[in-house]
């Protein structure tokens, strides 16, 4: 019993460590690397809830990991990426705007755990930051083909939506798996950048974490 409550914690403590690792490449300048695992971040982020819910383990003490985890993964690492990519060129400036994202996602994060849980299961007040994390990934991964300005407007309209009233629907109530469309965006995001003929070498977290998505999602079809 105990085994099956901490299952969905290890879930979000993968979450976690994909984004530690994601600013260890980035900063090394492994920039695809870096998108990637925030990416993977996000399967896994998709799958702890559900889990817990399967499983019958949910648990305070998972609710405060997982916001803790997403704050690094989808708030501090694609900061640090877009930094690297592309506010460099601005020095110090750079680097300060750069650090408004994981501010503006945390006070996101605490509004969403303070709001009321009934609100929650129709809508978020907000872009979540787990998807405006994920934008900024992928905007990196096609960094070369998207002017610098483009990415810097992105990334300001990211910070302001994510403490914005604007209601997003949940797709909680949505006969699909969570984040299904996370899935094609990563499958095609990967088949992407191996067309392209990348030399860096994607990080092995990846033959793991798409076998083990693909077989949750067929858990979840047989089930329905």
């Amino acid at each position: 019993m105990r085994l099956k409550k901490m299952i969905p914690n290890m879930f979000t403590l993968g979450n976690l460590y994909c984004g530690f690792l994601s600013i260890g490449f980035a900063a090394s300048g492994q920039f695809k690397n870096a998108a990637v695992l925030i990416i993977i971040g996000m399967m896994l982020d998709s799958m702890d809830g559900r889990l817990a819910r399967m499983l019958n383990a949910d648990s305070e003490l998972g609710k405060e990991l997982d916001s803790l985890a997403d704050i690094v993964t989808f708030g501090v690492a694609p900061s640090f990426l877009v930094y690297y990519t592309s506010f460099y060129h601005y020095g110090l400036l750079g680097f300060i705007v750069a650090g408004l994202f994981p501010l503006f996602g945390g006070y996101r994060l605490a509004r969403f755990n303070t709001s009321p849980k009934k609100a929650s299961l129709h809508y978020f007040v907000g872009v979540p930051i787990t998807a405006a994390g994920g934008i900024l990934a992928i905007l990196t991964l096609f960094g070369s083909m998207i002017p610098n300005i483009v990415i810097t407007v992105i990334f300001t309209a990211m910070c302001f939506l994510m403490v914005s009233r604007i209601r997003i629907p949940s797709l909680k109530e949505v006969p699909l798996p969570k984040y299904g469309t996370i899935v094609t965006i990563f499958l095609g995001a990967m088949l992407y950048v191996i067309y392209k003929g990348t030399y860096e070498q994607f990080p092995y977290l990846i033959y793991i974490a798409t076998p083990l998505y693909i077989a949750y999602l067929a858990y979840k079809f047989v089930k329905r």
